[in-house]
């Protein structure tokens, strides 16, 4: 796993050490860190031989499912921020998750 993650280090320090991504070459509308991000992993998937993503592919395959989750986060802990919580068993004692979140208010 180290392994891994040492090799993914590497990639980013080389890429970054590009003159494309000095800190005076940013744009806040066309050089940026989404640019740089998209610019990152394309230069992977070149390297594997593999398509290219586009701005708008990225977006919706990688960009949206995790804010969506990462909303769906935000919006559990303002409720229970807001109303407190407490943990119930599930009636069903079996191995899956409640696929809701009982809050002293309601439902989340």
């Amino acid at each position: 796993m180290f392994g891994l993650r040492d090799q993914w280090n590497r990639y980013l320090e080389d890429f970054s050490a590009m003159g494309a991504w000095l800190p005076h070459r940013y744009d806040e509308d066309h050089h940026n860190c989404y640019s740089y991000t998209l610019s990152f992993i394309n230069c992977i998937l070149t390297t594997e031989g593999k398509e290219q993503l586009d701005k708008n592919e990225f977006t919706e395959k990688y960009v949206i499912p995790r804010t969506r989750l990462a909303s769906k986060y935000i919006t559990l802990y303002r409720a229970i921020e807001k109303h407190g919580f407490y943990a119930v068993d599930h009636p069903d004692q079996g191995t899956s998750p409640p696929s809701e979140v009982v809050c002293a208010e309601g439902y989340v």
